[in-house]
């Protein structure tokens, strides 16, 4: 009786994957208030109106990153156990908490006790690890479309909430605009509660909806065909092949040189290109909202495979950082963030499309979770970059060379990171499924 409770679901006129990724999609724009992006184009409003040292949140950034990666492993393991259902709703009361330490911090250590604490565990929990998953457990045919539609969650939010904080801290304070993202954060709880669930068979369907289909027997009899099971690598066996460290590798590279162009793009224009705040963080929102490309690498990757995808989003972010350097005007800097977003927005979803490729759905929280610290520690070491290349050049041009560099090695190593020859094991899981 409890089980069958905890078990229902609301019935929909479509898959329920897709609500399950509409769900998450509201707790992303929630929680993308703690997102390195946006601390990054909002951060002239609270240094400004704090008085604080305009250095001093990069590092708070990156702390908070670098935290996120450590509780990585565990989340990824709790993900494939328990599912987002309950992970979810425990985050957001923690993304709540936060917002409000956040918006009553007078001293700049408060800031960082709240910033760090929000962002270690909002960033598995509400943004990438846990949605990521639940996207690979409900969709299978139609997995990358879905983790494309989740990698655009964080961005299309992130350069929402840049504009609705600058906007409520032009007129009331950076402040109250937290304490709103706080409120929205403990609203959401019940909804995640109610309707998020840890895999489709758990409520009686299969992944992307499919229905076994029926065949007779030689009795005449119809019966239900067993749909063929997805092979899935253990987290055991993924990290001992070769590709599992190359993509460990490219993640680490494209992070980087995402996170320290997010976070240094909008003083570099002001300073360097002669923009006003107001039009740099709009140059910001334009290219991190353009990761709605996600769709369409999702689209692409179906048709020519994530991996050939991957290596022309990066050959397409190098060549933007090259062209970065040449901005001196508004217009200049639209067309940088035009492209520079839809190429360089493609690395959340494509890598995740890549490893999912590869390995399977059984272990994927967990081989996630592995792969993640590593990665959050380049996406923490991006503003920390940015702001010591700033501090001993003078200016970021020497960044956005090494950053390009950094974007065309990964496209080497991705084809280099070819398809790993399945274990031992699979030919006999292969067998027994056939009989």
């Amino acid at each position: 009786m409890l089980k069958s409770i905890f078990n229902w679901r609301l019935k929909t006129p479509f898959y329920y994957g897709w609500l399950v990724l509409g769900i998450t999609a509201l707790a992303t724009f929630a929680a993308s208030g703690l997102t390195q992006v946006v601390l990054g184009g909002v951060q002239v409003y609270i240094t400004d109106e704090t008085g604080w040292d305009k250095g001093s949140l990069a590092f708070a950034a990156s702390i908070g990153t670098w935290a996120s990666g450590m509780v990585a492993p565990l989340i990824g393991r709790l993900a494939d156990r328990f599912g987002p259902r309950w992970l979810m709703p425990c985050g957001l009361v923690i993304a709540g908490v936060s917002f409000f330490v956040l918006s009553g911090s007078s001293a700049v250590w408060q800031f960082y006790i709240g910033y760090i604490v929000g962002r270690a565990v909002s960033n598995p929990v509400l943004v990438g690890l846990v949605p990521r998953t639940a996207a690979v457990n409900f969709f299978r045919r139609r997995r990358n479309m879905a983790l494309a539609m989740v990698s655009v969650f964080r961005p299309a939010a992130g350069a929402i909430n840049i504009q609705i904080i600058s906007l409520i801290a032009i007129h009331h304070g950076y402040r109250a605009a937290y304490r709103y993202l706080g409120v929205l954060s403990l609203i959401l709880v019940l909804p995640v509660v109610v309707f998020m669930r840890r895999r489709p068979e758990d409520i009686g369907l299969l992944p992307d909806g499919a229905s076994p289909e029926e065949v007779t027997d030689s009795g005449g009899v119809a019966r239900p065909r067993a749909v063929i099971p997805e092979f899935s690598w253990t987290a055991k066996e993924a990290v001992r092949t070769r590709a599992f460290w190359l993509m460990v590798i490219i993640a680490c590279l494209g992070t980087m040189g995402s996170s320290a162009t997010s976070f240094s793009l909008v003083p570099f224009l002001v300073e360097d290109a002669g923009l006003s705040v107001a039009a740099a963080a709009g140059v910001l929102s334009l290219g991190t909202f353009l990761a709605v490309a996600n769709i369409l690498w999702g689209y692409l990757s179906d048709r020519f495979t994530p991996r050939r995808c991957l290596m022309v989003m990066m050959i397409g972010s190098g060549t933007m950082m090259a062209y970065l350097l040449s901005v001196h005007s508004l217009s200049a800097a639209l067309v940088f963030a035009l492209i520079w977003g839809v190429f360089s927005g493609g690395l959340g979803s494509l890598e995740n499309m890549v490893l999912a490729e590869y390995y399977g759905r059984n272990s994927y929280g967990t081989i996630l979770g592995i792969f993640s610290p590593l990665q959050m520690v380049a996406l923490g070491l991006g503003p920390a970059l940015a702001s010591t290349v700033k501090l001993m050049a003078g200016n970021y041009y020497v960044l956005y060379v090494a950053m390009m560099i950094a974007y065309f090695a990964s496209a080497v190593l991705m084809y280099i990171a070819r398809p790993p020859r399945r274990p031992l094991r699979a030919a006999a899981e292969a067998v027994s499924a056939g009989d």
